[in-house]
Order: C-alpha cells, then structure tokens, then sequence
C-alpha cells in the first residue's frame, strides 16, 4: 500500500478561478488543512506507526510553513505536486513554470529535493513526463491504469519514470462531501469503509498495490480520521500489506528492475 496525501490548501479552490481569493468562507475549506487537518492526521500516524507521502503544492508550503515543516519533522516524505495546483495540459506555456517553481519552493522552504511527482488534477501528457526526467525525479504517482508500479517509456522509446498507480477508489474527495462546490454526497463510514477493505482484499489476492490519494482537508475532519484509522489497522492486521511511502515502493521497484536485466545479461 502506497499510503499518501494531497496538501493543496486554498490552492485547490483557487487554480482555476483566482477570483476565489476573495471567497473568504471557500478559503477556509482550504486552510482547514494548516490550522486542523494535517495535523490531527499526523498525530494519528504516529499512533499508528507509519510514515507516508505528502504531495504539496509550493503555494501551500509558501503560505504555510509550520504545515509543511511539521511533515518533515514527524519523517514523512515529502512529493512535488505543482506551485498552484494548475492541471498540466499539452502545449500549457505554465508548465515548466509549474513544475520548477515547485521543486525551487521545496528546496528553498524545506531544503527537499523531491523524488516523487503528483499532477494536480491527475492529468499529464507527453512534455511534463520528459520534463520530470530531466529534472532528475524518480517517480511518479498520477495515471490509473495499472494495479502494480512500472516504469514509463517515452514517445522516443527512452525509459521514463517509475510510475506508482493511483487507485481511484482511495481518493477521499470523490466520496463525500468535502465543500460547498462538492458535486458528491457525503457517504457513510460504512459504504466507505466497504469499499476500502474490497479494494484492499482484492487487490491482495492479485498480489498487487493500491495508492492512496487522500486530502487533509476531506480526511483530516473527525469523522473521515475516524474511518481511516480504521481501515488503516484493517490493513495493518495482515503480514502480507506493506505500507509504505512512495520513494521506499519505487527503490524496491529500481532493485527488482535492475536484478532482472542482471539476470538476463
């Protein structure tokens, strides 16, 4: 299981209408993360015991450090996920901006240097997976077309990243409400919980991964912690899941990889 988390913040709501900074109670969806959320959620993951992956935005690292830094002194890792959260399109001249002015926030704010990369919105095209290469990331965490990582090939026929799938059915913010522009009705802790163990034992008989996609400001509300500390020891309880975050799944990757081409020299 790659156990992780979007931090968009106020970004979420503002990337594609800026118009929304001036929305105050829409920007308090969004600082819920800061001043609740994320940390209520770190608090229950180190009951837990377990380290995962936070995807930021540099917008949201830029507006709130404390957040940011008080992910890394808790030992969690820490992914690029753009600087305003703005959906990476082919031919977008933000692009490039995106992405390095997020890897310069990172640096500069948190003194990370990335290996994993999650778009916002979960889109990508063929100029942003060369551009990740280039950049020197090792991973990526976005597509939905697999139950197991694999490493991308490039129109080129290069190798590209290693890719972490996204299971769609573990992102939070497609199962409820989670703001007033939300489109879904909130669900119960049993209908979510049921489909989050099928998932689970499914994907275990397959011998295969399921990613996390989940929100501090959906999965950092009472009743949302709730239901995933649950099925988080659901999980735990069975010694075939490893939990893990995103650069320990895509080293374990690296090694099989190169162990199988030394066996095929």
């Amino acid at each position: 299981m790659f156990l992780s988390f979007d931090v968009d913040a106020e970004s979420a709501w503002t990337a594609k209408d800026p118009a929304r900074y001036g929305e105050l109670v829409t920007m308090s969806f969004g600082g819920y993360e800061a001043r609740v959320g994320t940390r209520k959620l770190l608090e229950m993951l180190r009951e837990e015991g377990l380290r995962a992956t936070f995807f930021i935005t540099g917008w949201s690292v830029e507006a709130h450090p404390a957040m940011a830094e008080a992910i890394i002194r808790d030992g969690h890792e820490i992914g690029h996920h753009g600087f305003h959260h703005l959906m990476p399109m082919p031919d977008d001249p933000m692009l490039v901006e995106e992405v390095d002015r997020g890897l310069e926030t990172l640096k500069r704010r948190l003194g990370v240097v990335p290996q994993g990369y999650r778009a916002p919105s979960g889109e990508s095209c063929e100029e942003l997976r060369v551009l990740l290469k280039e950049r020197g990331l090792t991973y990526s965490s976005s597509w939905r077309d697999d139950v197991r990582p694999y490493r991308h090939v490039l129109a080129d026929g290069r190798p590209g990243l290693i890719e972490l799938p996204v299971t769609a059915s573990y992102d939070d913010w497609l199962l409820g409400l989670s703001q007033r522009y939300s489109r879904h009705t909130i669900q119960t802790r049993e209908a979510v919980l049921s489909i989050w163990q099928d998932e689970l034992d499914e994907t275990r008989d397959w011998g295969g991964m399921v990613t996390t996609v989940l929100h501090p400001q959906c999965s950092g509300r009472p009743m949302r912690l709730r239901l995933l500390r649950e099925f988080l020891r659901y999980a735990k309880g069975f010694s075939d899941v490893w939990i893990a975050t995103g650069e320990e799944i895509a080293a374990d990757y690296a090694a099989c990889e190169s162990a199988e081409k030394g066996a095929t020299a």
